[in-house]
């Protein structure tokens, strides 16, 4: 696949010391998107269907489980949450295994903007994040004001990250500076202590290229973090669209020197599917990713096959499902 680091230094908000000209309107951004490499479909499809027969074994295994835990946005987004869910879900996240004081904590825990301040005073100083979906998550439909607003309050309220969803609507009418400045504004609402992930619904954004255009887009805005799916629509995490997603911040540091982020969502359940996107990861972008700074899983039930294929390493022996927490 064509690497989209050809089209040189970029410009933006994200991009120290790039080039200033590429969103200086509309008409610039659609046509430094444009001309990024095409996504070859039929080739992307072919190695991400590759890259997942790799296997882990033994050690090596049990070192990747410990390090996908620690990958987790341990995440409740239902309509039915309530305080104590959620003050259950931050002690797991805390103490995945309380029968195990090696069991490593998770990266985050991700809920709505109003549980937050429960999540806060729950992880209190644990090291644990608190992750908030916000700006009218997951339709993404309301006012940029609006937008804002809910954005400063889960900041307010103690979240240390924000998950944010891109106008679809805008995006696939081609209005990509209108996108831009939209993720410019939220980022600027974080404030300095917050992180910023933006989400695609890759599901809905129709084409490959669409997804490394999204992916570009987000990075010239300043993202932290480029994040897949809101886990509410399907398809939503998918090898192919994640590894377009790490193909395209790995050129981005290539063409700025610069870091970002990637975070799969909705739809890993498994320790198998795990593993396979740490390949993935490995092989795309490199070590550096293999890292909870700069690649999360967004998941709800992923965490407990982990937990019991770390068991079964330990001990020989597979536990069941009552042996873990429901979330």
């Amino acid at each position: 696949m064509p690497s989209s680091s050809s089209t040189g230094p970029i410009a933006g908000p994200g991009a120290a010391g790039a080039l200033s000209d590429v969103t200086r309107d509309d008409a610039s951004l659609r046509r430094f998107l444009h001309g990024l490499p095409g996504v070859d479909q039929v080739g992307c499809d072919a190695r991400a269907a590759s890259l997942g027969t790799r296997s882990i074994k033994t050690t090596a295994k049990a070192a990747a489980i410990d390090l996908a835990i620690e990958m987790v946005d341990l995440t409740t987004l239902e309509g039915q949450d309530t305080p104590g869910k959620v003050r259950a879900l931050a002690s797991k996240a805390m103490r995945p295994d309380p029968t195990d004081a090696s069991c490593p904590a998770t990266a985050a825990v991700c809920v709505y903007p109003d549980l937050v301040a429960t999540a806060r005073e729950t992880l209190g100083d644990s090291g644990v994040h608190v992750a908030a979906v916000a700006t009218a998550f997951p339709s993404g439909r309301a006012a940029l004001p609006v937008k804002l607003a809910d954005t400063r309050d889960a900041v307010e309220a103690g979240a240390d990250e924000i998950d944010m969803v891109i106008d679809r609507g805008a995006f696939l009418s081609g209005h990509y500076l209108q996108v831009f400045e939209e993720i410019v504004a939220v980022r600027e609402a974080c404030g300095d202590d917050a992180h910023l992930k933006v989400i695609f619904e890759t599901g809905e954004l129709q084409t490959y290229d669409n997804v490394r255009r999204a992916s570009w887009l987000a990075m010239l805005a300043g993202a932290h973090f480029i994040k897949t799916s809101t886990g509410k629509v399907q398809p939503a995490a998918t090898p192919p669209v994640t590894m377009i997603m790490l193909e395209a911040v790995r050129d981005w540091r290539e063409a700025t020197g610069q870091m970002v982020g990637v975070k799969p969502a909705g739809g890993i359940r498994t320790t198998k599917d795990a593993l396979k996107y740490l390949v993935m990861v490995n092989e795309v972008a490199g070590q550096d990713w293999l890292d909870p700074d700069w690649f999360r899983f967004g998941a709800s039930t992923l965490l407990n096959d982990l937990l019991m294929q770390r068991t079964k390493l330990s001990t020989g022996r597979y536990s069941g499902p009552d042996y873990v927490t429901l979330d």
